[in-house]
């Protein structure tokens, strides 16, 4: 992933892609203190081509998923590839980055951003199938059990964790059991349920180029 701060990739963004989890929600925030590009001349957002609409929109999807431009394109091209089928392409995009392991992990609340949640599974923190899976863009598949590792639940990572997802809502084709932080694939992604904030037409502009 890019080195830039979160906050800086937000404001370029012009939006907010809650990057920090709940630390943008609160009056810290980067775009509510300074809600322009970074930048000494980044005050006023001067009016951009096509072309920087359609990179603007990928780099917000992007950054929202936590990937670098390579996997990002590799997801992107698939979903091309399918167009004229009986889906959306947008909906194939969506589904297929919806079903990575470290966005999972960050769905049902074990990590609040995917940033972190890619952090704990690169260091064995996340099992599936009873199995330590180590690769954040794993496939997962309906009725894939993910689950805390029995020897790293007393990570601290994982303290507090019952009281920090009292208010948590987790997607309709994810089922979590806070008892066993045990959580399981019912069924498959729900774009219309994601609301990303970009407009996927625009991505996949920019890539046909």
């Amino acid at each position: 992933m890019s080195k830039e701060p979160s906050c800086k990739k937000c404001r370029r963004a012009g939006v907010k892609l809650f990057l920090k989890g709940d630390r943008c929600n609160g009056p810290s925030c980067a775009m509510l203190k300074k809600a322009y590009p970074p930048g000494e001349k980044g005050k006023r957002r001067n009016k951009i081509s096509e072309y920087g609409k359609e990179l603007r929109e990928k780099q917000k999807l992007r950054y929202w998923y936590n990937l670098t431009e390579d996997q990002f394109k590799k997801y992107v091209v698939e979903a091309m590839k399918r167009q004229g089928g009986d889906e959306d392409s947008g909906d194939v995009l969506i589904k297929s980055l919806e079903n990575r392991l470290d966005n999972a992990v960050y769905r049902l609340g074990l990590a609040e951003s995917r940033a972190k949640a890619r952090q704990m599974v690169n260091h064995g923190l996340i099992v599936v199938n009873g199995r330590k899976v180590d690769i954040p863009s794993y496939h997962l598949k309906q009725g894939d059990i993910i689950s805390v590792n029995p020897s790293k639940k007393n990570k601290q990572v994982f303290e507090n964790l019952s009281e920090k997802l009292k208010n948590h809502q987790t997607p309709t084709w994810l089922f979590f059991d806070a008892g066993k932080l045990e959580g399981k694939m019912t069924g498959d992604p729900v774009p219309s349920e994601v609301e990303p904030p970009v407009k996927l037409t625009s991505i996949f502009e920019f890539y046909s180029r």
